[in-house]
């Protein structure tokens, strides 16, 4: 009788090996940032379809008023700025922001790198600001989110049906059934999608102290590897890249 060809032992992998040299942890955590991808994806096309349904302002940006019947101009709706009330100074505030969220992604940079160094003082720094960028950029959103709910000094006057006959009312400010700035679509969609985001800086930022407090408290010399200043950093960026593209589809677009 013919002896079995037996498999090479070598090429099964029997789980001893690391796929691609990443570490279980590291691998769950991409596998939960790409289902992430999908849902800020399913989002962002969604917004897509929405804001082109919608007719865009035809004439001078200059001459600009919102209207629910066309989409509003982003740079003539986020052009305000803290303690500067009547400065008109479009998209500069949430460009101040992006800025502050893109450099607590270099300090996180910074924390990772010291932590293959075993450098517990320099992390600690790093994190320490990078919670920071984190906190201030929430602070900053919490700010724009109160402007764009209280709405401007003038507000803006819309007709709606009532009765069989048209009324004309003005509305000030933007929530989830009447906006100031355009179609109710666009106060809908950037409450929901900033708002998603922003629950994920803030779980980021504690996501972030945790790691701080541990470093502080000397447990990743004791456990020999800083490995999971490397996972939450994996989470930070991308929280901070997906804001690329919500600043891109929001304000630019």
């Amino acid at each position: 009788m013919a002896a079995t060809a037996q498999p090479n032992v070598k090429n099964v992998w029997l789980g001893g090996v690391e796929p691609m040299k990443a570490s279980y942890g590291k691998l769950m955590m991409w596998f939960f940032l790409v289902s992430d991808t999908f849902t800020f994806s399913a989002l962002l096309v969604s917004y897509g379809l929405v804001r082109f349904s919608y007719p865009a302002y035809a004439g001078k940006v200059a001459d600009f008023v919102s209207s629910p019947a066309y989409w509003p101009i982003p740079e003539k709706v986020f052009d305000a700025l803290p303690f500067m009330h009547g400065l008109h100074a479009p998209l500069v505030f949430v460009g101040i922001m992006t800025f502050i969220l893109i450099l607590s992604s270099v300090t996180m940079v910074l924390a990772v790198e010291a932590g293959h160094r075993m450098d517990r003082a320099a992390v600690e720094k790093y994190m320490l600001w990078t919670i920071l960028g984190g906190a201030t950029f929430l602070g900053c959103q919490a700010w724009e989110w109160t402007h764009f709910i209280h709405g401007t000094d003038n507000g803006t006057v819309i007709k709606e049906l009532v009765d069989g006959s048209w009324v004309s009312k003005t509305v000030f400010g933007a929530n989830l059934t009447q906006n100031q700035y355009g179609p109710p679509a666009f106060a809908d969609l950037f409450f929901f999608i900033t708002g998603f985001h922003g629950t994920h800086v803030f779980s980021g930022v504690v996501l972030n102290y945790l790691i701080f407090y541990r470093t502080s408290t000397g447990f990743y010399d004791r456990r020999g590897s800083y490995e999971m200043v490397e996972k939450v950093g994996l989470y930070w960026h991308f929280v901070d890249l997906v804001w690329v593209f919500v600043f891109t589809f929001f304000y630019l677009v």
